[in-house]
């Protein structure tokens, strides 16, 4: 099974292992970067990457699907929030943490990246993100990553600890 991201008619297929890879480096990067409500629902959208947690090979999302915002200073700053989540993790923020070598995430991130900045939120009919009352601004102390899902107990890497 394989899981899909794209955007603008372009998409990004990865498998389940490239897709835990992928869903690991942003998520040590959006923990970084994150400051609005929008920027934790990000986040969140990202935690439910985690196929220990929603089931493996039912991930993914396509960029038309999600709420960029109401206005376009609203989508493109929220654009450039993404673009910024998907430089640092090229920059390979905190790889040093993830207690494996992901040698193809460069590949992932750098073709993620060029889907984003091709894409024009303006076209967005969806409403991905998940809802404000379903997202909280957590950490987890353990691991020092958002852990922004209100109904879950974990942050993506304790999940995969704990089974959850």
């Amino acid at each position: 099974m394989g899981n899909v991201f794209g955007g603008g008619g372009h998409d990004l297929f990865l498998s389940n292992g490239g897709t835990a890879v992928f869903a690991d480096t942003l998520m040590l990067a959006v923990t970084a970067l994150a400051v609005t409500e929008w920027d934790y629902r990000f986040a969140a959208l990202i935690a439910r990457q985690d196929q220990s947690l929603m089931g493996s090979g039912v991930v993914g999302f396509q960029l038309e699907d999600v709420d960029w915002g109401g206005n376009p200073a609203e989508r493109a700053r929220n654009k450039r929030f993404v673009l910024d989540v998907a430089t640092l993790a090229l920059d390979r923020h905190r790889w040093d943490e993830l207690g494996y070598e992901p040698p193809f995430a460069p590949k992932y991130l750098h073709r993620f990246r060029r889907i984003v900045a091709a894409f024009d939120p303006s076209t967005a009919t969806g409403d991905e993100l998940p809802a404000p009352h379903d997202v909280i601004p957590a950490s987890c102390v353990r691991d020092r990553v958002l852990a922004p899902l209100a109904w879950c107990d974990a942050c993506m890497f304790c999940g995969r600890d704990r089974g959850v």
